[in-house]
This record gives C-alpha cells, sequence and structure tokens, in this order.
C-alpha cells in the first residue's frame, strides 16, 4: 500500500469518525422524540433505536399554540430576514465593485471599521429603543442587514463577471437596477444561494437579542421557545395548556422525550434547506475565498 492510498484511508477515517461524533448524537434525539412514553425511562445513553414507536410527543408539541406561533414567528423572521439581507448585500457589493462609484475606498474603510469594532449590546439597546422597535420583530430582522464578511465575498463574485456582459447592457440603455437584477444576479446565483444560507440560519437559530427585543411571548421565535422548555425546564407552559390528552395522559409523558421533540422540531427546517442549496454550496463558498 503507497502512502498516498493509506493517507486517504486515515483521512476518511477521520471524517467517518467526526461525521459519527454529530450524527448520533442526533439519531439519539430522534429516537427519544419517537419512543413511547412507557419506555422512555428505559431508554440509555447513546441508543438510535426507539423503544417502541409513537408520535404522541410530536402531537402534543405541535398542538401547542406558543410552539405553532413561534414556528410563525421563526418562519416570518427567517424569509423576511434573509429576502432583506440578500437584497441589501447585493446592491451594496454591486455598488462598490462600479468604478465610477465616488468615494468607493472611504466606503470599504468604513465598512472594515464596523467588520472589526462591533457596537456593544448596551449602545445597541439604546439606538434600537430609541427608534422604537422594542418589542417589534424589526428589531431582529433588520439587526445586520448586510454582513461586512459576506459583502466581501458576494463582491469577489460581482468582480469576476465579465466587464462586457455589463457593458452591453449598458449599451443597449439598461439602468444599474436592471443590469444588477438581469444580468449580475443570474450569474452569481451560486453565490447568492451560499450567503441566502447562511443569513437563513442565523436568522432561525437567532434566539438572544429576540430574548432581549421581543418582550411579548407571542412573538418570541421558536429559539426563544425552545429555550424556555429545554434549558430552564419550564414544562408547564408547554403541557398546561393544551387540551388533546386527559390527565393521566399527561401524566404518563416523559418530559426528557417532549424536551428531544422540541429539539427536532428546531432543526428539521435546517436540514431540509441544506439539500436545496447543496449544490451551490461548495461552488459558492471555495469561488468567493479564491483569489487569482
Amino acid at each position: 500500500m503507497n502512502k498516498d492510498k493509506l493517507f486517504h484511508i486515515v483521512i476518511y477515517i477521520l471524517l467517518f469518525l467526526i461525521a459519527m461524533t454529530m450524527i448520533i448524537p442526533l439519531l439519539n434525539i430522534v429516537a427519544l422524540s419517537l419512543t413511547k412514553p412507557e419506555g422512555a425511562l428505559e431508554f440509555k445513553g447513546w441508543e438510535i433505536i426507539p423503544k417502541g414507536f409513537s408520535l404522541i410527543n410530536y402531537k402534543v408539541i405541535l398542538s401547542n399554540v406558543m410552539v405553532l406561533k413561534s414556528i410563525f414567528n421563526s418562519l416570518f423572521i427567517t424569509g423576511m430576514g434573509t429576502l432583506i439581507n440578500i437584497l441589501m448585500t447585493t446592491m451594496a457589493a454591486y455598488a462598490l465593485t462600479r468604478p465610477s462609484l465616488i468615494g468607493k475606498r472611504f466606503f470599504m474603510t468604513l465598512l472594515i471599521i464596523v467588520m472589526v469594532f462591533e457596537p456593544g449590546l448596551i449602545p445597541e439597546y439604546l439606538v434600537i429603543k430609541k427608534i422604537g422597535l422594542i418589542d417589534n420583530y424589526w428589531s431582529v430582522i433588520l439587526y445586520k442587514a448586510v454582513n461586512v464578511y459576506y459583502l466581501i465575498i458576494i463582491m469577489r463574485f460581482f468582480d469576476e463577471i465579465p466587464k462586457s456582459l455589463i457593458e452591453a447592457a449598458e449599451i443597449d440603455g439598461a439602468g444599474h437596477m436592471r443590469i444588477l437584477f438581469k444580468v449580475v444576479l443570474p450569474v452569481a446565483k451560486a453565490a447568492i444561494a451560499t450567503i441566502g444560507l447562511f443569513y437563513a440560519v442565523y436568522h432561525w437559530n437567532e434566539y438572544f437579542r429576540a430574548s432581549i427585543y421581543l418582550n411579548s411571548q407571542s412573538k418570541w421565535p421558536l429559539q426563544v421557545v425552545l429555550r424556555q422548555f429545554v434549558v430552564l425546564d419550564d414544562t408547564t407552559s408547554m403541557i398546561g395548556v393544551n387540551n388533546l390528552l386527559s390527565y393521566s395522559d399527561i401524566a404518563r409523558l416523559n418530559y426528557k422525550a417532549l424536551q428531544a421533540t422540541t429539539i427536532i422540531i428546531a432543526v428539521i427546517p435546517i436540514l431540509l434547506l441544506y439539500p436545496l442549496i447543496l449544490k451551490y454550496y461548495t461552488k459558492g463558498t471555495l469561488e468567493g475565498g479564491v483569489k487569482d
């Protein structure tokens, strides 16, 4: 066996072990969420086979008004936030890659300063309060409408677009907005999809600022509800508000299994999103970081 083949075998083994450290805990939580309430107490260690099959935990969690509302909130924040992120980032990247932009160096310096020296939480809170966004979805949606690091990646893509394409559009009389949406964005689909995925994951996982700025429980995203239930063990708010089961059935429920079910419900949308973006992901991340 030559050294190259041995090296590849070692790499594959290491990647397999790393993958297992992520897959087994996920399968363990899935199995616990699908286990019958009576079998949950027997569920030990890293088992990945359910102790009897039951969807009762999912019925209980998904019948909870607070969970359903939080899922809607998360979908709204993620969808609207990602759309704004992509629009703002691509428009800023297009402007900053135009040779005719006056003050381009000044704007880039300003963006780099903002990226390196982020304001603290207290100044940020005071700004949010001053503009009247406390307990408003937009306090979470508009935060970091443009991520400077992603902006630089998109700029790198836009720089790679042949100048002749843009010049031809200009000769045909197209304005900047038409050039951006009809010429530049279709060519940079891989970059847009990749950055969109990063933004979507960020918004879907957002709980820290949501827990600070969103005071009304009806406006909480799923991650804040998840924290309330899983981290703070606030089980009464999750079980006590639904009428799906009798008191005896509720008494038989296993709270650890309900917590596992809540975690699975929280990660499923992102897991479904990855395969749709995967074909763009490698191209987007690699080409955006390479300088010829």
